[in-house]
Parts: structure tokens; sequence; C-alpha cells
């Protein structure tokens, strides 16, 4: 008789292995039969990860807005240049010595608004008249684009100094011309349309490399000598870390960092130019790109709390509120062409509703071109007939400048093909003419002026 279990197989002598634990030789692991490594699959970046590096390459790619920046250096440049030019037989009357504004009632109101002026330094006509000159002489070199890092900060100074010094004086215009003096300084307003555009296309085009840059250097080193004997003489309104332009930081802190930044750029540019130049430059058009923003909504601001005031009141509700203005002696520069336009009623209704809307309507308009650049337009008519009607130029030039940061760039650019053309045709030159009208590229041009000291 068998058993009807068949028995069970005994582990070999010497091999000390249970059954039940011993591998069988097909799945064996061994060097030739391991699985090989896959390689990770390629890092896929998110939606979000995309567009937030598509942001930052917008905003440090590039110094956006080359022409409009250059209108908004050339228009308020010339603006304040004019109104000082008009105002030079008055300027002892209206900031200096003879002003009924004293000195003395000067200094207390900036100790108590803790703005900032260089004319309190000394009570002397000799410093008022130098104030004054060097602010005329800055606002001519804005204009025209000569060493615009530089220029745009002394033209900050020469705005901030006299505005302050007797601050009831001004139709308006003057607050829009004091805050952009101040965002100009972190613009790079001189990419076109500038003389120091013009030398950088040069070097460019000779391809060499600017040399020492023997002019910037002694600029910038009088500056600072300037600046210092200002600081020992214990000028008002040089402190260190309050009453400056920014919270916590004083006028001193903001004019010697920006008279080292001029330097340490002119350095790198001249002596590193590899990865700190471009970390430098970087930072400049990240500055260029926020005081643009800034620019632009603040105009916005400008016009928004501008047409919503005006819906508040009630000449301005019942379609009157241009009429008053227009019979008054002070504001009629043309007395019969603003009674033509005070005697029709219509007329007076269009101009005071028309100008509410258009306030009131621009900042939303923005995300739409056509209908963005219509009301454009009927802003800068506007300023237009108020410079004619109510005889206030500056105020006028000032808003239209303040405009032309939304105006097209493709307009912008025809326009200047359009003056080079006139300009060559007014004054022939020899040689070949330049593709273009003679405009270099935004982009070519984005670092006109980086390689001097205080371009």
């Amino acid at each position: 008789m068998t058993s009807p279990t068949q028995p069970q197989p005994q582990p070999s002598a010497g091999t000390g292995t249970h059954p039940e634990t011993r591998t069988h030789p097909e799945t064996r692991t061994t060097p030739e039969t391991h699985p090989p490594h896959r390689p990770k699959p390629p890092y896929e970046e998110t939606r979000i990860e995309r567009a937030i590096g598509r942001g930052f390459a917008l905003v440090t790619g590039r110094a956006m807005a080359p022409y409009q920046t250059a209108v908004i250096r050339i228009g308020f440049a010339a603006t304040w240049l004019l109104f000082l030019l008009r105002e030079w037989p008055n300027r002892g009357a209206l900031y200096g010595p003879d002003s009924p504004f004293s000195l003395d009632m000067a200094r207390q109101l900036l100790n108590g608004n803790h703005a900032f002026s260089v004319l309190p330094w000394s009570g002397s006509n000799g410093w008022f008249e130098c104030v004054y000159v060097l602010a005329i002489v800055a606002s001519a070199l804005l204009m025209v684009g000569w060493r615009t890092r530089t220029m745009s900060v002394l033209f900050m100074i020469g705005v901030l100094s006299l505005q302050n010094r007797s601050i009831f004086l001004g139709d308006g215009g003057d607050n829009v011309v004091h805050l952009m003096s101040m965002y100009l300084v972190l613009t790079r307003c001189g990419q076109v349309w500038s003389l120091d555009a013009r030398r950088a296309r040069r070097a460019a085009a000779d391809g060499t490399e600017e040399g020492r840059d023997l002019p910037g250097i002694l600029l910038w080193a009088v500056l600072g000598l300037a600046l210092a004997v200002a600081q020992l003489r214990g000028g008002y309104g040089l402190t260190w870390f309050g009453n400056g332009p920014f919270p916590h930081i004083g006028w001193s802190l903001a004019l010697w960092g920006l008279w080292a930044v001029h330097g340490l750029w002119w350095a790198v540019r001249r002596h590193a130019p590899g990865e700190p130049r471009i970390v430098l430059d970087t930072l400049a058009k990240l500055a260029h790109n926020g005081a643009l923003l800034v620019i632009m909504v603040e105009v916005c601001l400008i016009y928004a709390t501008a047409g919503w005031y005006k819906i508040q009141g009630s000449r301005w509700q019942d379609g009157t509120a241009v009429y008053y203005p227009m019979h008054l002696d002070y504001f009629s520069p043309w007395p019969a062409l603003s009674q033509a336009l005070g005697s029709s009623g219509l007329m007076i209704m269009l101009l005071t509703y028309g100008t509410v809307i258009v306030q009131v309507a621009f900042p939303f308009t923005l995300a739409n071109r056509r209908l963005k650049n219509v009301l454009l337009v009927a802003m800068i008519c506007e300023h237009l007939s108020i410079a004619v009607l109510l005889g206030l130029p500056f105020f006028s030039l000032a808003m239209i400048t303040a405009d032309a940061v939304f105006l097209p760039t493709n307009f912008l650019t025809w326009l200047s093909g359009r003056a080079a053309a006139l300009r060559d045709r007014l004054f022939p030159r020899g040689g070949a003419p330049r593709p273009g009208g003679g405009e270099p590229e935004a982009r070519t041009a984005g670092d006109a002026g980086g390689h001097t000291l205080v371009g």
C-alpha cells in the first residue's frame, strides 16, 4: 500500500536551506537580469510658472516705451525752461529776495512740511541767481539729452528748490512738473532723440568703445565735491534717514546713492563687462519700467479724480461750469473769442459735459486702443483750448506732455521719420541717407550713455 500523499522532497545535505525559502533558478536576480534604470521625465513648467517667467522677462528684458519717455523728457524740460525764461524779469519777486513770501517764512514752512529746497542754504542774492541759472541750464541740457542721467537729477533739484521756495505760485501744471521731475530720475529717457543716443550710435557704427570719458569724470567729481561741501556745511534738508523722497530715506542718502550708482555703472561698464554689467542693466531696466508704470497710473489718477470731483459740482451738473472762467478778465487773453464762445449756450453745455465725460472715461478705455486714441486726441484738444482761451499755456503744455505717455509708438516713429526727412531737406548733409528716417532702433539705443560716467 502506498501513501495517498507524495513524500515532500528533502533538502540536500549541506545546503541548510529550507525548501520554502529556496529561490527558483528562473526568478533569481543577477546583474545580467536586473531591469534597466528608467530616466526621470523632463520637468515641465506649470502654467503659473510660465506666466511668471514671461512677466519677469517682460519687465527686465528691455526698457519699454523709449519714444514715449523721450517725449516726456523733452516736454517737461521744455515746459519748465520756457516758464523760467518767461519769468526771468520777475524771478526775484517770485522766488528770490524780493518775494513777499520772505526766506524766513519759507524756512518756517519747510520746517513744517519737510519739503526739499537748496535756496534756504543761503540768503544771498548771488546764491539765488546761481540756482536759477543752473535750473535753466539743467532744463536745456535735459531737453536735448546731454548726460540725461545726471541732468535729470539736476533738473529735479532745480524744480523742487524753486517750487518749494514759494508754494503759492502756480496754476496746477507746476504740480505735474513737480511729480514728473522725480519720476524721470528713474527712467532711461535718453534712449532716442537725444545727444546721448547719437553718441552711442556713432560709437556703435565705428565699432569702438568710448574712451575714458573725461567730461563725464570731471562732471561726476565736481558734483560729488559740491554735495560733500553742502553736507559738511549742514545744508538744509540734507538728512540721512528722514524727510526724504522715500520713507526712512533722507535726501542725503538719496543724492549720495545716485552719485555712487553713476560711478558704479561707469566702472562696471568699463572694467567688468560680464555678469556684473548684466545685473546692473537688469536693475536699471526694472527701475525704468516701474517708473513708467507709476507715470501712467499718475496720469490716470489725475483725470479720474478731476472728473469725479467735477461730477459732484452743481455747475458741472447743470452744464454751465465752463461759462464762468471764460468771462473772467484774468482768464481772458482773447476777450472777443471768449465772448463769442460764451454767448452760445449749446457750445457751453457741450464743452462742460464733454470735459467731464472724457476725464471720467479715459482710464477705462486703456484696454481698447482705438477708443483710447480717440479720447487722447480729445484731451489734447481740450488742453490746447485751455491754453488759448484761458491763457494757461504752461499748464496745458504740462498736461499734454503727461498725456504723451499713452501715444502709440507707430505714430511717434512716423513723426520721427517725417521730422528727420524735413531736417535732411532743409540741412542736407553728405553721405548716404540712413534708412528709416535716420532714427536708431530702440533696442540699439537702449544703452545710450551707458559708456559714460554720468550719461
